[in-house]
C-alpha cells in the first residue's frame, strides 16, 4: 500500500487500486498514523489530531469507531490496535512524506552528485500542498504538520540549489532561482544562491540588485539587516571579487533548435541502462534518431556527473581512421593535460588525462569505425574506472558487458485509431511539430490528421524521413506529399544545410548503410526485396542464394544484415526477416540496377509454387492446422507470386 500526503490525499493498494477513505476525520486519522509508520501513536495524540480542542465526550469510543471504519477501507491487517494506541503496519517508504524526510537526511551525508540526486528524488515526490484534501478544519496538530513539511520542502530546495551550484550548474538554475526568490523574498539562502549563479554567469549588476531587493524586503517585513554571510557576498561583488568557477563548462552538448518528440519512454530506459552498465550502445537504422536520443539522455545526466557529459563525433573520421585523436579533439583536451606528445602514444595520453574523471562519454556514429571504436571503448573502460560510455551505431560494438538498446521507429497509429489517437501518436506528433515550423496555415482537421498518418506509415515512422517530409510542406500540401511518396527518394531531399551530407536526403541515408556492406550482404539484401510480409529462413536460403552466395552462407548474411539494422528478425522459434519500406524500395532499385529482378522473382515464384503444391495433401490430414498456419504466414508472398506470374504471362 502507498500513501500520498505530499499533495492530494491518495491511498493506493498493492494492486494499483485507489482506496476510498471517505470523510475528513477518517483521512485525518490515517494521516496521523501514516506520518509515524510502524510506530504506536498514542490515543491522546490521535484525539488531538482529529478533534483539536473540541473532543467528543466519549473520545475513546469515538476514536475506536473511526479505527473500525478505517480498517474496512484498508487492506486487512493494516491497522494494529494496542493498549496504549494504534499502529499503521506499512513500510516507511510506503508513505511519501516519510520517504521524503529519509532521502533528505541521506542527502546531508552524500557527496556533490549523490546529494543532488537524492534531493531531486526527494523533491520529486511532491505533487502539491502537503496534507491537502484531508479537510480537518480545527486541527492545530494537522496544521503544524503541514507547516513543518512545507518548511522542510523549502529547506531541501535550498540545499539542492547549493549542491547544484557547487557542481557548476549556475547558469541553468537562474530562471528557477529568480522565480523562487520572488516568491520568498526574505529567504536569504535563495538570494545568495541566485547572486552566486548570476555572478558566475557574468551578470554582477543583476546580482547586486538581488541583494538590494532582499535587504529591503528584510527591513520591511522583519525590521532586520541581512545576515553576515549575505553581506559578505555583497561586499565581495562590490570590490570586484569573483565568485565564478573558472571551469564551469561540463559538457560540449549543443543546445537543440527543435523539440524532442515521441521518445519519453526510451529516454527513461536509456538513462537506466547507462546508470546500470558502463557501456551502452544505441543501435538502429540510419535516420532512426540514435544521436538525438543519446544527446538528450546525456543532457539529463549532466548534473549528476562531476566531470560532465561529452560528445565525440566519429562521422567525420574516415573508415579505419584515428578515433583516438578524434576523441582527444572532441574532449578539448589541452597539451598540458596530455603531457609531452613525444612521451607516449595518443591512447596512453588520453587514458592518463581522463583516468580519474567521473563522466559520460558519448561516442556517436561508430558504424564505419566499429572495430577501432570497440578497441578504444574497451581500453578506456578498462583503465578509467569511473567512466561510462554511451555509443550510437548501426551495429553493436560487440564487447562483453555491452548493454544494447534498439532505437525503433516512432510509434504509428493503428488502422482503426480515432482522430485523437492519430494526433497523439509519436510519429504524427513529430510531423505536425516540424511542419508547423515551416507553414502557419496547417489545418488541424480530421482529414489532415489521417493524411499525416498515411505519410508517417509510408515512411515507417522514421524520424529523419518524417523531418525531410515536413520540409517539403514549405511548397506543397499534405495531400500532395502523401500521393508522391511512391517516389520518396526523389521527393525527400530538403535536409538541413548544416546536417551531415548523409542526412540531407533520404537516399543519402540509405546509401551510407549500403556502402558499409560486403558484396554478399548487398546481394542478399537486394534479393530479399522481392518478398512481401517477410521471409522465413528456408525461403531466404532458396531465393537469395546464387552467384557468389552459397545457400549455407545465407543465415550468416541475414544475421549480419540484422546486426547492421537493415533487417528485423521477428518471431521466436522460427523468426521471419523483414525490412522497412524505405529499405525495401531502395533494395528493389539496386536489384533492378544489377539486372537480377526477373531472375530473383522467378526463384520466388518457384519456391512458393512448390510450397503450395507441397501443402495441398496435408490440408486434409491431421496436420492441417500446422500447414494452414504456415500458409497464412506466407499469404502476402503467395499473393505476390501469383500477381508476378500473371504480370509475366506465366499464369
Amino acid at each position: 500500500m502507498q500513501i500520498g500526503l505530499l499533495g492530494p490525499f491518495q491511498v493506493t493498494t498493492d494492486g494499483g487500486v485507489v482506496a476510498d477513505v471517505p470523510g475528513a476525520r477518517l483521512r485525518g486519522l490515517l494521516a496521523a498514523l501514516a506520518l509515524q509508520p510502524g510506530r504506536v501513536v498514542p490515543k491522546s495524540s490521535l484525539v488531538d489530531w482529529i478533534w483539536g480542542e473540541q473532543p467528543p465526550a466519549d473520545a475513546a469510543n469515538a476514536l475506536q469507531r473511526l479505527v473500525s471504519r478505517l480498517r474496512k477501507a484498508l487492506p486487512a491487517g493494516t491497522v494494529d490496535g494496542l493498549p496504549d494506541g494504534y499502529r499503521l503496519a506499512v513500510e516507511p517508504d510506503a508513505v511519501d512524506a516519510v520517504r521524503f524526510e529519509r532521502l533528505v537526511r541521506r542527502a546531508r551525508d552524500g557527496d556533490g552528485p549523490q546529494r543532488v540526486r537524492l534531493l531531486r528524488e526527494a523533491l520529486g515526490l511532491w505533487r502539491g500542498d502537503p496534507l491537502r484534501d484531508v479537510g480537518l478544519p480545527d486541527s492545530p496538530a494537522l496544521d503544524a504538520a503541514a507547516t513543518r513539511l512545507e518548511r522542510l520542502r523549502l529547506a531541501a530546495t535550498e540545499d539542492r540549489y547549493d549542491a547544484e551550484i557547487g557542481l557548476g550548474r549556475e547558469a541553468d538554475l537562474i530562471p528557477e532561482l529568480t522565480d523562487l526568490a520572488a516568491a520568498y523574498p526574505v529567504r536569504e539562502r535563495l538570494a545568495m544562491s541566485l547572486m552566486r549563479a548570476l555572478a558566475a554567469a557574468g551578470r554582477d549588476t543583476e546580482a547586486l540588485l538581488v541583494y538590494q531587493r532582499t535587504a529591503d524586503a528584510l527591513a520591511d517585513a522583519l525590521g532586520v539587516d541581512p545576515s553576515p554571510e549575505l553581506s559578505a557576498l555583497h561586499v565581495t561583488l562590490l570590490r570586484g571579487g569573483t565568485v565564478r568557477r573558472e571551469d564551469t563548462r561540463r559538457t560540449n552538448l549543443r543546445a537543440e533548435l527543435t523539440s524532442f518528440v515521441g521518445r519519453d519512454a526510451d529516454l527513461v530506459a536509456v538513462g537506466e541502462l547507462v546508470t546500470a552498465h558502463r557501456l551502452t550502445t544505441l543501435t538502429g537504422p540510419g535516420g532512426s534518431g540514435k544521436t538525438r536520443l543519446a544527446t538528450e539522455a546525456g543532457r539529463r545526466m549532466t548534473g549528476d556527473l562531476p566531470d560532465g557529459v561529452w560528445l565525440v563525433e566519429f562521422a567525420a573520421v574516415s573508415a579505419g581512421g584515428d578515433v583516438v585523436q578524434a576523441t582527444i579533439s572532441g574532449l578539448g583536451l589541452r597539451d598540458a593535460l596530455l603531457g609531452d606528445p613525444g612521451n607516449a602514444e595518443p591512447a596512453d595520453r588520453l587514458v592518463a588525462a581522463i583516468r580519474d574523471r567521473d563522466m559520460l562519454l558519448i561516442l556517436d556514429n561508430c558504424e564505419h569505425v566499429v572495430e577501432q571504436a570497440a578497441a578504444l571503448a574497451h581500453r578506456l573502460l578498462g583503465e578509467c574506472r569511473r567512466l561510462r560510455i554511451l555509443a550510437t551505431s548501426r551495429e553493436p560494438l560487440g564487447i562483453t558487458g555491452e548493454a544494447l538498446w534498439p532505437v525503433a521507429p516512432l510509434g504509428l497509429p493503428d488502422g482503426d485509431a480515432t482522430v485523437a489517437e492519430v494526433e497523439s501518436s509519436p510519429a504524427v506528433r513529430l510531423l505536425r511539430d516540424r511542419a508547423a515550423a515551416v507553414r502557419r496555415d496547417l489545418a488541424s482537421d480530421a482529414g489532415t490528421a489521417m493524411t499525416m498518418a498515411r505519410v508517417c506509415s509510408a515512411l515507417d515512422g522514421m524520424p529523419l524521413a518524417i523531418e525531410l517530409a515536413a520540409a517539403r510542406l514549405r511548397s506543397m500540401s499534405v495531400d500532395q506529399l502523401a500521393t508522391r511518396l511512391d517516389d520518396r527518394f526523389r521527393l525527400l531531399t530538403g535536409g538541413s544545410r548544416t546536417a551531415l551530407p548523409r542526412h540531407r536526403t533520404l537516399r543519402a541515408i540509405v546509401d551510407w548503410s549500403w556502402e558499409l556492406l560486403t558484396d554478399a550482404e548487398r546481394a542478399v539484401l537486394c534479393r530479399l526485396s522481392v518478398f512481401s510480409g517477410g521471409a522465413s529462413l528456408d525461403a531466404a536460403e532458396r531465393v537469395c542464394a546464387g552467384g557468389a552466395v552459397e545457400p549455407g552462407e545465407v543465415l550468416d548474411l541475414l544475421t549480419a544484415l540484422t546486426e547492421k539494422s537493415l533487417l528485423v528478425a521477428a518471431g521466436g522459434v522460427a523468426p521471419r526477416y523483414r525490412m522497412l519500406g524505405t529499405i525495401k524500395e531502395y533494395a528493389a532499385q539496386r536489384l533492378a540496377e544489377a539486372g537480377e529482378t526477373n531472375l530473383v522473382r522467378h526463384a520466388h515464384l518457384a519456391y512458393f509454387t512448390e510450397l503450395a503444391e507441397a501443402a495441398e495433401p496435408w490440408l486434409r490430414r491431421a496436420d492441417q492446422l500446422t500447414w494452414l498456419a504456415r500458409l497464412d504466414a506466407e499469404h502476402d508472398n503467395i499473393t505476390a507470386a501469383m500477381r508476378g506470374a500473371l504480370a509475366a504471362g506465366e499464369a
